[in-house]
């Protein structure tokens, strides 16, 4: 009974130690995910304060701050199954003009969001694949229950690079809106595809103010 007592006394230490290091681990985790986002917000409200890269115009621009957020939830940062488009055929993608850009579909990204399964359609564009700077980078645009009440009506934009692997992660924290949400006089945006409107809630990332709208 002793030795019992004694081994029990021995390993309840370890224990204690194993569980506290995992959860040191994601608490680690979590604050490089919330740096980035925070990074993302932070990065995002300079390029609309920088006269040269932003969006806005006239009293939008003299009236803007920053961007409001939904708060910040580590439950809408996901990592998709995803499954590359072997053949992709190059399109047109209709824009916000009336006009269109070349793209092509890059593959399918499979996510679980409360215990349901979406699958979204990611994008290259053709004219940025040519470009050293841009050779890796994904386009995913998408539209959800939000939009028209606290996002834009035309969906919101995701900026992805190419995975090295059969899963990509989906942080919809960094999610923002496209530039004709605040300029559809200077701006050519491309209008989210059918396929890519969740029938849920996204609150994460960037959300609408009208007063910095047209």
């Amino acid at each position: 009974m002793k030795k019992i007592i004694f081994v029990l006394f021995a390993v309840f230490p370890l224990l204690m130690f194993s569980q506290n290091k995992k959860n040191t681990d994601s608490s680690k985790n979590n604050s490089k995910e919330i740096k980035e986002i925070k990074k993302f917000q932070a990065d995002l409200n300079k390029e609309y304060l920088d006269k040269k890269e932003t969006p806005l115009r006239g009293d939008n621009y003299t009236n803007f701050k920053q961007h409001p957020f939904f708060p910040i939830d580590l439950k809408y940062r996901v990592t998709a199954k995803f499954v590359k488009n072997e053949k992709p055929e190059p399109f047109d993608l209709p824009t916000s003009s009336g006009k269109s850009k070349p793209y092509q579909e890059y593959g399918k990204a499979t996510f679980s969001l409360d215990g349901k399964s979406y699958t979204l359609t990611v994008y290259q564009s053709l004219d940025l694949m040519k470009m050293e700077k841009y050779k890796d980078h994904l386009f995913l645009p998408f539209r959800d229950e939000t939009n028209q009440k606290e996002t834009y009506g035309g969906g919101k934009y995701m900026d992805l690079k190419i995975p090295e692997g059969n899963t990509i992660v989906l942080d919809f924290n960094q999610s923002y809106q496209p530039f004709c949400a605040y300029n559809a006089y200077d701006y050519n945006c491309p209008i989210v595809p059918e396929e890519n409107k969740l029938p849920v809630e996204i609150r994460a990332g960037v959300m609408y103010n009208d007063i910095y709208h047209h």
